[in-house]
C-alpha cells in the first residue's frame, strides 16, 4: 500500500457479505486500502478470489469465503472459520442482497419474495447473530448495514425489496438500542441509484441513464460514493454514531428527522 494512504483501519478486521463484486467489491477493497484484513464472503467462489487478489496485489491482507447466506448454518460456520483465521472480526458489512425491481404486487409469487427476504434480510441478521458475541467480548465493534434510499421513500414495483431493506434499517435501529452498552456502533447506508450490475439487471441502462436528470446533483452515483460512507463508519471517525441511516443519493431523497 502507498504509505500515503489513509490508513484509519490499521489493525482492524472487516467481514462483507455479498463482497465479490459490485458495491460489495468495492467496500471490500476500500477497507483494505485503509489497512483493514478483509473478509471477502460471497457465494461465487471466483468472485471473492478475484476481489482478494485486488486486495492482495496492492499489498492488502484478507481472505475469500465461498458461502451461500441463505444457508444460515453454513453462513455462520463459515464466519467463525474465517474468524480463527484472520481475527475477531471488528467490521462486519451487510452487503449481500438481490434486486426486484418491476414487479407488480399481483406478479410477485410466495418463492419469489422468501428468496428476497432470505438474502436481503435474514442473512443479515444471522451473520450479525454470528460475529456479536465476540464484540462483546472485546467491547468494540461496527455493524453496517447497506438498505436502500427506497427504504425512505418506497418503491413502486418492487415492494418486496424496499419492505426487506426496510428491515435493515429497522435492524439497526433496535441492534444500537441493545449493543450500545458493549460500545457496538450500528448504523446503515442507503444508496440511491448506483449504476452497479444488480441495477442495470433490475431497471435497465436507458432507465438509469434517464434518471440523472431527476437527481438534484445531476449524476448517478459512483461505488467509491457509497464505499466513502462505509468506510468513515467503519473508522474511529464515527465511533459516536450509532443507530443511523446515512444515505449518499445526490439529493433524489431528502427527509426531515
Amino acid at each position: 500500500m502507498d504509505d500515503a494512504t489513509d490508513r484509519t483501519l490499521a489493525g482492524r478486521t472487516a467481514l462483507i457479505t455479498g463482497g465479490g463484486g459490485g458495491m460489495g467489491g468495492r467496500h471490500a477493497t476500500m477497507l483494505a486500502e485503509r489497512g483493514a484484513k478483509v473478509i471477502v464472503l460471497d457465494r461465487d467462489e471466483a468472485a471473492a478470489e478475484d476481489v482478494l487478489s485486488t486486495i492482495v496485489k496492492a499489498g492488502g491482507e484478507g481472505f475469500a469465503v465461498a458461502v451461500d447466506v441463505t444457508d444460515i448454518p453454513a453462513l455462520q460456520a463459515a464466519i467463525r472459520r474465517a474468524a480463527d483465521l484472520m481475527g475477531p472480526i471488528d467490521i462486519l458489512v451487510n452487503n449481500a442482497g438481490i434486486g426486484g425491481q418491476g414487479l407488480m404486487i399481483e406478479d410477485i409469487d410466495e418463492t419469489t419474495f422468501d428468496a428476497m427476504v432470505a438474502v436481503n434480510m435474514k442473512a443479515s441478521f444471522f451473520a450479525t447473530q454470528a460475529v456479536v458475541p465476540a464484540m462483546k467480548e472485546r467491547r468494540y465493534g461496527k455493524i453496517i448495514n447497506i438498505t436502500s434510499n427506497f427504504a425512505m421513500g418506497g418503491a413502486p414495483f418492487a415492494s418486496h425489496y424496499a419492505a426487506c431493506k426496510s428491515a435493515l434499517a429497522g435492524f439497526v435501529k433496535s441492534w444500537a438500542r441493545e449493543l450500545a452498552p458493549w460500545n457496538i456502533a450500528v448504523n446503515a447506508v442507503a444508496p440511491g441509484i448506483i449504476e452497479t450490475a444488480m441495477t442495470l439487471n433490475s431497471v435497465g441502462k436507458d432507465r438509469i441513464d434517464g434518471l440523472a436528470s431527476e437527481i438534484p446533483m445531476g449524476r448517478i452515483g459512483t461505488l467509491d460514493d457509497i464505499s466513502w460512507a462505509v468506510a468513515w463508519l467503519a473508522s474511529a471517525e464515527a465511533d459516536y454514531m450509532t443507530g443511523q441511516v446515512i444515505s449518499p443519493n445526490g439529493g433524489a431523497t431528502i427527509v426531515g428527522i
